[in-house]
């Protein structure tokens, strides 16, 4: 493939796999994004002119969506609503964005014959028991818990549909818990690594003893960039680094690298119906394509990760003060 199409280019994880084409192909990359507060068009920077295009517009305009498709070799889909926290207060965003336009895009692929990945995520078979040894696999039920991961099951269901009812070249990959350079400060990590950065405390959602199967964007770009070339049509592959920590160590492990005590922060009202843990098996995809992750180090990672923030305040400032009073207003 040598002309991609990345939905949601501008996201975090978006921007990231459009850096790791570019750097690690010879391919071309156009990024279609609708450019609401999660993308940003500063996390594309510095890209090169000559293999590198920017289309400002939404993925449920049909009409722009088939003049790309037609154009391009590859659609990976990564473009999603994708907070939790907004979907319990305004599901509707959700339903339009995560299904409406994801069969757009199927409707266009179908038609020009494109290849197609979707990008999905571990919350769509809802959680596990803190004390279960078991982890998700792709035989695993779905069970969405919340309206976003119910819309991101419904997205995953229509396109195994287009696969099997109108032969769809897709595949579809369901990634644990993202971390690293250019996430939105309202997310997790962004959020309690930029609250030190300001002289603050990181938030603890409740007792903070939720797992997630946390995994450096770069190697989910790898995965990604993987599948789409020897992934089998129709298949699924669970993307996961074998990251798994509650809340309260990750933070505790912030706090730990950034030169503070472990027990500088602060517990908030828990979330609503908050999963309890997620953990992946990404067997299927070491076996069968050979994948591995890179950063299999999880300090090590986030340690990069408090750099990058460090060094790019100018990238995230703008979004911190809006973000906090939005939290502080909700009691977070």
């Amino acid at each position: 493939m040598t002309n991609f199409l990345v939905t949601g280019g501008a996201g975090f994880i978006g921007s990231n796999f459009v850096r790791y084409v570019l750097d690690n192909t010879d391919a071309s990359v156009t990024v279609l994004d609708k450019l609401t507060y999660a993308g940003n068009r500063a996390s594309l920077r510095g890209l090169p002119k000559d293999r590198f295009a920017f289309v400002q517009g939404d993925i449920c305009n049909a009409s722009l969506v088939h003049e790309l498709v037609r154009d391009h070799d590859l659609v990976v889909h990564f473009a999603a609503e994708s907070h939790n926290d907004n979907s319990l207060r305004d599901p509707s965003a959700f339903v339009t964005t995560n299904l409406i336009g994801t069969a757009t895009l199927l409707e266009a692929v179908r038609r020009y014959g494109t290849r197609y990945h979707h990008i999905s995520t571990d919350e769509v078979y809802g959680d596990l028991r803190l004390d279960d040894p078991d982890r998700f696999t792709e035989a695993s039920p779905y069970n969405p818990s919340s309206p976003y991961s119910a819309t991101k099951a419904g997205s995953d269901h229509l396109v195994r549909a287009w696969v099997r009812s109108f032969d769809v070249q897709a595949t579809l990959s369901n990634c644990s818990n993202n971390y690293g350079p250019y996430q939105h400060v309202e997310k997790f990590i962004p959020r309690q690594i930029t609250n030190v950065l300001n002289g603050g405390q990181p938030k603890l959602y409740g007792a903070g003893l939720n797992v997630r199967d946390w995994i450096h964007v770069d190697d989910h770009s790898a995965a990604v960039l993987l599948i789409t070339a020897e992934g089998k049509i129709g298949e699924t592959y669970l993307v996961g680094a074998d990251g798994e920590r509650s809340n309260k160590q990750v933070v505790e492990t912030i706090l730990e690298l950034m030169g503070r005590s472990r027990t500088d922060y602060d517990h908030v009202t828990d979330r609503a119906g908050h999963d309890l843990r997620y953990a992946i098996d990404s067997s299927k995809l070491r076996m069968e394509l050979g994948w591995q992750p890179l950063f299999s180090d999880f300090e090590a990672g986030l340690a990069a990760t408090i750099a990058w923030y460090q060094a790019n305040e100018a990238w995230w400032r703008p979004q911190k003060a809006e973000i906090e009073n939005k939290y502080a207003r909700q009691g977070k």
